[in-house]
Order: C-alpha cells, then sequence, then structure tokens
C-alpha cells in the first residue's frame, strides 16, 4: 500500500475523515463471531479500583499461553506475602519492595485473575479482577518431513508437536493424497494402503510416480483431547524424477503461469462477494487463474479496507462468512484461485487495541502491542497518522499474526496473500518473515505469498515470498512511469526500467506487473489513451513474471478505486475485452511466454519501437514480441541473436496476436512492418 504515488502525478488522496465520540471498540470473541462494527469497551475492571494492592495492567486479549502478570502493593509490609489467584488457583508472585509479578500458565478463553496480599495476621487485601482471554487454540501441530529414498518418496509425521497449552499426545496420524495430483498415489502405511483415501500412519510410503507434475499429500493429527490439526507437503516429479522442494525459496508450479485478476468486490455489485460469484465465469472465460481481492477484512464503512479494525471479520458490506466461502468455492470450481490482501504492519486507528492502548496508556494491556519511539509515542509511516504501526518485537503480536494469516487459510481455503506494507515490518523485525512464510507453507504449500515490495531488493525471495512487485528501488514508485513519463526513445527506456532490477537475476524472484492497481489513480487508458493501452497491455502479457489484470481494465474501465465505492460501469465500450482474452490465452497456450526467460533486442526505429524475445526450452519455440507505442507504421529492424537465427527460416513469420502471416526480408537483420499502436507476436511460420 503506498500513498504517495506511482506515477510522477501526485496520488489522490482517499478521506482519511475520523469520528468524533467516546471511545469505543468492537467486540472480539471466537475468531470468525461475528460482531458489532461499534460495541462495548474490549476489556474491564480498572487495577487501581480497590484497597492497596493493584494489578499493573487491564485485561483483554491474550495471545500466549503465559503470560507475566505484575502489579503493585506500596502499602504491604515487608511481611506480607503476595500472591495471584488465576481462575482460583493461587501461584506465588515474586516481590521487589512494592512491585511483585509472576509468569501464569493461562486456559483457553476467560481466565480470572486477582492479586492478593496476605498479611501477617491472616487479613487479606484483593485486588479488582481482571479478565485475560487467550485467543489461541490448543490444537497440536502437524509436520511432514518428505525425503526421497531412490524410487520411494518417505513422509514422516513423527515431528508433529503436541499442544503447547498441556502437551496432549498425539494418538492419531491420517494421511490422504489431495485430489488431482498429476496421477493416483498409493500411500502405504504399512498396515494396508489407500488411495486418495486416509491412512493412518505415523510414517508412510509411496513408489515414487513417473507422470511429471506436483503431488501434494496432507496430513491430519488428532491428540489424545480430540483436537486436531491439518498440514500439506508437496513433492514434484520432472522427467520421472522425484525430488523434494523448499516451499520457502520455490513457488509452486501454478503460480508461474498465473494471471492475476485485481478485484474490488464493491466495484463489482452489492453486496461485493455475491456480484463476485456472478462475474466468475467471466472471469474464468478472460483465461485469469488467480483473484487478488482488495482488503475484506471488517474495516471503517466506505473506506477502501486498508484501516483494519477486526482481522478475524468480514467486512459486512461485502456479505456473510457464508457468502465468501461461496466465492472460494465457486471460484476453486472454475480454477481459479482466491487471494486476499492482507495487513500485517499497522492496525486502524479504530481498532479496539489500539482505542484500549489510547485510552489507558501503560494500563492497556494493549499498550506494547504498537510500535513506539522514545518518548513512547506511537510510530507510523508517511502521513498516515490513523495507522499505527505494530510492535514485531512483541511476540504476542507475531502469534497474533501469524493465527490471523493461518486462519482465513484454515477455515476459508484462500489461497495466498498479497502482504501489504511488507516493507515495513523488513525495515522494523525482519526476522518475522522466515517464521510467517514457514508457517503458512506448512499449512499449505502452494499459496501465493506477495509482497507489496520491491523485487529488486532480493531480502522477500530469500525469505518465503514468491513475488513481490515492480519498483524502482524508490519505495512505492512504479518502475515503467519512468519509460511513460519520459522523452527518451521507448526502447531506451523500456530496456532500462525492465533490466535494472536488482533481484531479476535471483533464482526465486518473480516480478509482479501491473498497469493499474488501487495506488495507481486514474486509470492507465484515461492517462494514456486506448490506443497506447492496447500496446502497453500486450507487453503487460508478454514479459516474464506475474502479470496484474485490475479491476475494469478488461472493459477500458475509468474511475479511481479509492473514491468509487459503487459498481463500475462494465460496459466494453472500447472493444478492449477480445484483445485481453487473446492475449491471455497465447500466454497460457505458448510456454515461451509463461517462462522466465527474456531477451531484449536492438530494434529500429528505436523512438517508437521495444522489441524482445521470449523463450523458454529448446523444444520450445521461441517467440518474437515487436511492439510500436506510435501513430505511425513502421519497417522494424531486428537484429537476432545467432542462437534465434532460425526464427527467420524462409521469408514469413506467423504473427500468433493477428493470426496472419508476415512476410519479412532478412536475415540480419530480420525487416517487417509493424502497423501503428502495432503488437506482434512472431513465430516461425512453419510453427
Amino acid at each position: 500500500m503506498d500513498r504517495r504515488g506511482l506515477t510522477r502525478r501526485a496520488l489522490l488522496r482517499r478521506s482519511l475523515a475520523t469520528s468524533a465520540g467516546g471511545v469505543t471498540a468492537a467486540a472480539l470473541g471466537t475468531p470468525g463471531a461475528a460482531a458489532p462494527e461499534e460495541a462495548t469497551p474490549l476489556t474491564e475492571g480498572t487495577p487501581t479500583e480497590r484497597g492497596a494492592i493493584a494489578l499493573a495492567t487491564r485485561g483483554g486479549d491474550v495471545w500466549a499461553w503465559e503470560k507475566r502478570i505484575a502489579g503493585t502493593c506500596p502499602s504491604c509490609p515487608s511481611d506480607a506475602t503476595i500472591s495471584l489467584r488465576v481462575n482460583d488457583a493461587p501461584i506465588p508472585a515474586e516481590r521487589a519492595g512494592d512491585a511483585f509479578g509472576a509468569v501464569v500458565k493461562l486456559q483457553p478463553g476467560e481466565n480470572r485473575v486477582v492479586a492478593v496480599a496476605t498479611l501477617g495476621d491472616g487479613r487479606e487485601e484483593v485486588s479488582a479482577t481482571v479478565v485475560h482471554t487467550v485467543r489461541l487454540e490448543p490444537r497440536p501441530t502437524a509436520r511432514i518431513a518428505v525425503t526421497i529414498e531412490r524410487d520411494t518418496v518417505v513422509l514422516d509425521a513423527s515431528g508433529s508437536d503436541p499442544s503447547e497449552y498441556d502437551g496432549a499426545s498425539i494418538g492419531h496420524y491420517a494421511w490422504s493424497a489431495r485430489p488431482g495430483n498429476p496421477a493416483a498415489l498409493t500411500l502405504d502405511g504399512g498396515a494396508g494402503t489407500a488411495t486418495e483415501e486416509e491412512v493412518e500412519a505415523t510414517r508412510v510410503t509411496a513408489v515414487a510416480p513417473t507422470v511429471d507434475g506436483e503431488y501434494y499429500v496432507s496430513l491430519r493429527v488428532v491428540d489424545d483431547a480430540g483436537r486436531e490439526d491439518i498440514a500439506t507437503a508437496y513433492f514434484a516429479v520432472k522427467d520421472g524424477k522425484a525430488r523434494v522442494p523448499d516451499p520457502v525459496t520455490e513457488n509452486a508450479a501454478w503460480i508461474e503461469r498465473a494471471v492475476i485478476y485485481g478485484a474490488i468486490p464493491r466495484n463489482f455489485g452489492d453486496p461485493g462477494f455475491k456480484a463476485m460469484v456472478g462475474r466468475l465465469d467471466d472471469l474464468r472465460d478472460l483465461g485469469v487463474t488467480a483473484i487478488w481481492l482488495s482488503p475484506i477484512n471488517r474495516t471503517i464503512p466506505d473506506y477502501f479496507g486498508y484501516e483494519v479494525i477486526d482481522y478475524f471479520a468480514l467486512r459486512s458490506e461485502y456479505g456473510t462468512e457464508d457468502d465468501f466461502r461461496e466465492l472460494v468455492r465457486e471460484a476453486h470450481a472454475r480454477g481459479i484461485r482466491v487471494v486476499m490482501d492482507f495487513v500485517p504492519n499497522h492496525t486502524s486507528e479504530r481498532h479496539p487495541y489500539f482505542r484500549d492502548a489510547e485510552a489507558h496508556g501503560p494500563a492497556s494491556a494493549f499498550y506494547d502491542f504498537y510500535d513506539r519511539d522514545a518518548g513512547g509515542n506511537v510510530t507510523h509511516y508517511f502521513d498516515w497518522s490513523h495507522l499505527p504501526n505494530l510492535n514485531y518485537d512483541n511476540p504476542e503480536v507475531q502469534r497474533f499474526m501469524l493465527e490471523a494469516f493461518s486462519y482465513w487459510v484454515r477455515e476459508f481455503d484462500v489461497d495466498g496473500f498479497r502482504v501489504d506494507v511488507a516493507w515495513g515490518i523488513r525495515e522494523r523485525k525482519p526476522e518475522f518473515w522466515p517464521v510467517w512464510s514457514h508457517e503458512l507453507n506448512r499449512i499449505k504449500p502452494d499459496a501465493l505469498l506477495l509482497a507489496e515490495a520491491s523485487a529488486r531488493d532480493p531480502f522477500y525471495f530469500d525469505n518465503g515470498f514468491d513475488a513481490a512487485y515492480d519498483w524502482t528501488d524508490e519505495l512505492g514508485h512504479w518502475a515503467w512511469g519512468d519509460a511513460f513519463g519520459d522523452v527518451a526513445p521507448m526502447a531506451q527506456a523500456m530496456r532500462t526500467v525492465l533490466t535494472n532490477e536488482g533481484a531479476g537475476d535471483h533464482p526465486d524472484a518473480l516480478v509482479f506487473r501491473f498497469l493499474n492497481n488501487n495506488d495507481t489513480g486514474p486509470r492507465f487508458v484515461t492517462t494514456y489513451g486506448v490506443d497506447f493501452y492496447r500496446v502497453a497491455a500486450a507487453m503487460l502479457l508478454t514479459l516474464p513474471g506475474l502479470p496484474c489484470i485490475y479491476t475494469g481494465d478488461e472493459v477500458g474501465a475509468e474511475f479511481l478505486p479509492y473514491e468509487t465505492t459503487g459498481p463500475i460501469d462494465w460496459t466494453d465500450g472500447y472493444g478492449l475485452r477480445d484483445h485481453f482474452k487473446k492475449l491471455v490465452t497465447l500466454r497460457r497456450e505458448q510456454p515461451s511466454l509463461h517462462s522466465r526467460h527474456w531477451l531484449p533486442l536492438e530494434v529500429e526505429p528505436t523512438a517508437s519501437l521495444f522489441g524482445y524475445l521470449r523463450h523458454a526450452e529448446a523444444a520450445d519455440p521461441p517467440v518474437l514480441v515487436l511492439l510500436n507505442f506510435s501513430g505511425a507504421s513502421v519497417e522494424a529492424q531486428v537484429p537476432l541473436p545467432a542462437e534465434f537465427a532460425g526464427l527467420a527460416r524462409g521469408n514469413a513469420l506467423t504473427d500468433l496476436l493477428a493470426d496472419e502471416r508476415v512476410l519479412v526480408a532478412g536475415p540480419d537483420p530480420l525487416t517487417l512492418p509493424v502497423p501503428a499502436w502495432g503488437a506482434r507476436m512472431l513465430v516461425g511460420a512453419e510453427t
């Protein structure tokens, strides 16, 4: 999320209006439970409201099984014994002068805590009751280790962990092959086999398949208290040989071929989730393979959504939990994955935790949930004073966010996250990201993890992200804007912004590319015109990386994401949809167009032309892409490297985009016509 700008024009700022009045907060109960937008205060009991002994902080949510609880008793004599009573169970406290404290073990849900000073004559001083509510579930943790032993795949669950809460033993291990694997996978637990069904064993094996592809296996563990957890792992087969990918540094195969559709539910209709279900067939027909939803967590009404007030609830104007489940289910039925936009860097100033911290200062259980400077002031980036940064030095904050992310995978089967302000947490607590990616990969190793951060920084690919933004080294600055806003020849400008990516040579780097997103202000077609837009769309969908078609791009919709709160006009007034559909189809069908390999060419005339070769494996035909960013037709002069000279055999090439045969002269340089505002995607005529 960038609020400054991705081009040389300043971004239109969204309203930061805040309401006046008393401090109230949304009640946060069981994750996912319905709660009103504004409800009762989050905590109860004032620490100093009773007697001489007092607990230091108010109660509230706890994201840990153990917590240090402290207090003071200024009037307690030196011989007084101080203890804590947690759910009526006494726990001795250590005392240092007037202060006391103890680390206490908490139980799931509400824990009622009081401090008790027992005086020498047997009298007791008792503090006010403070309620700490543990939000964690006391489940075990399923873990899978995958190894390859010759032609056998071994899956071992012995590294699974019992519940942190009570250590209850895991008594049940059940394995199943995920439906949709490239070939049937027979799991052998030593006491019988099953195909696509559960096998009960701590360790299972399978004969390595010979059919290429990715094979996913899930493990369900159940402890003696009946609580369960599920993990998934995978192995890959290539050229008939099995291997174990590293899910942190390698992305799943579907991501390599993905075409992302950035979707703002409120711009589809009302309610947003149901309106999107109604357009899923159109999206499938367009050829997109994943939907990136703009923020859908509960937020301030009419805001875009980066101001989260509940990470475990949906914004009511988009629909219910059942509506969202239907959207995910119906998208999956059409082969479309669903990715959430998630906001872990900060909360809204209206989040109950922040309101409690502001109202009660250090006495709030959430005071240390927020990052603070040396003067105790909450930090924020840029002018986002309404978006206070979370404190990732606090282990409870880390667990809070891990649980929030995983909740949507576990409960709703979402397929990944676009992580807002990923760069902010990288600045303050970079160690969090590898822990986070390891946990999400444990649950769903083929989830897409996209960082809102520059792909020129290899940090993100080294620490579990699959892709990052097509930015320059300047935070939030769109790389392509330098080319479109420059007077330099198009070929020179595009070569500069597309080949100076820093992390581009990183083996795991995947660049998220776009013409429009939520932060680009007026739409590309509005700024540059429809002819330029057609050519730029051809470039977007023929470059290596992860292309994004944003809400309405395929029909040339013109609107402002932060301002337009209702449905947009879906009329294809410019006749663009067929153009986008053809580009997406060719990207999917041509191996060279969804590979990571490309070679910019010294194409003439440089003022208007930009050209490059896309290539994959030796057996796959290369594709020559020529883009004419001008209103005049030109004769392109294309020098081909020796290794691609075979492309020019004969006197013709086939233009896949126009479905026509193009006469050429050459071979050095190759000479052929490119129409005004034209895009050619050329292969050898014999292919």
